[in-house]
Parts: C-alpha cells; structure tokens; sequence
C-alpha cells in the first residue's frame, strides 16, 4: 500500500476472490456497523449492485443497512446523487472527488450515519484512459471521509468482487476512528419511507 501526493490511499490488489469472501467481508461490517452503531447507504457503480446484495445474503442486515443506490450510469451519478456534473464532464466517473460525492450523495438521500461508494473500471476495456482493474471506494460519516484508489488485477468478475471486499474493508476500518452512532438524518425526503427491521 503507498499514498500518492494527495494522502489518499493507493492500493495494488492481486488474487482471487469468490462469492463467500464476499459474504464474509459484508458480516463482519455489519457486525462492526451493529457495534458502533451506525447505519448504511451504499451507492454503487461497477459493482452493480453487488455490495449491497453481498450484505443482504447476511441474516440480520436489515438493522443497520438503509438502502442503496445502483448509479451505473453517468447522468445518474449527477441527478440521483448530485455529483458535480461540471466535475463529471471534466474528468469523468473514475475519480476519487466522484467517489467521495457519491458516498455524501448517498448518506444524504437515504439518512444514514455512513455512505459508501463504489467507481470505476471492470473491464475488459479501458475507460476514458483508465486501464481496467482502476477503481475507487469512498466512506463518509459525520467524523470525517475515507478514500482508496485500488489498482486491481483479474477479470470482470474478480475486479467487482475485490471492489465489494475493499469497500467493506474500508468501512470497518472508518468506524474504527469512531465508536458512536450518530443516527440517521431524520431531514431525509425518504428516511421517513424506510422500515429497518430485526
């Protein structure tokens, strides 16, 4: 793991990981999110998805996951999340300042204590001169935010699947830094819609 100028994290993920690996990394941060006491919105773009499914294949999830968000297309990014569509236009959705916009976005939408946010580039192909495998995760809470820019290795599914992993890992590793529950953000046009269940 190394840091690039800006502080942000930069990781090169090698290895093969299945569905399970997966499912393991959603309960321990449900387990962690239970602890602490927080809620969480999930905006997704590569993953499809595929981290809030991964979530819900654990028993119990319903007590701190909100809802989600699948944002896989650009102009959605802008109008669901507000992302700054004049920064879209410049540097397009793999970005670390979309990330981080997505995950606000998201906790907004949905009130809860923490959103995440998955972007970036599954492959095969290349994006905007993003070689596949270029991907960022971002958490944001009421203490601060988190970001990492993965380089990652493997095919479509692999690089989605190491994207759900990191993410949660991300998280876990942000309600660390805090051990107390905020509650959700009762102002939310659509908190009120929600049931979170046992």
């Amino acid at each position: 793991m190394t840091s690039d100028r800006s502080g942000a994290e930069v990781v090169l993920i090698e290895g093969v990981h299945d569905v399970e690996d997966c499912t393991r990394a959603a309960a321990a941060l449900l387990q962690t999110a239970v602890d602490r006491g927080v809620t969480l919105a999930i905006a997704e773009s590569l993953t499809g998805g595929q981290v809030s499914s991964s979530l819900v294949e654990v028993p119990g999830a319903s007590r701190v996951l909100v809802g989600a968000v699948v944002a896989y297309a650009t102009r959605i990014k802008a109008q669901v999340l507000g992302v700054d569509a004049a920064h879209l236009e410049r540097t397009g959705p793999v970005d670390r300042e979309v990330a981080l916009q997505m995950a606000h976005g998201v906790r907004r939408l949905l009130g809860a204590d923490l959103g995440l946010a998955t972007t970036g580039v599954a492959g095969p192909g290349a994006v905007d001169g993003h070689p596949a495998g270029t991907v960022h995760v971002a958490v944001v809470g009421p203490w601060g935010e988190g970001h990492r820019e993965l380089h990652l290795t493997g095919d479509r599914s692999q690089v989605r699947r190491a994207t759900v992993i990191d993410v949660c890992e991300l998280a876990i590793g942000f309600c660390a830094k805090k051990g107390v529950g905020h509650g959700p953000d009762r102002s939310s046009p659509m908190i009120n819609q929600l049931q979170i269940t046992d």
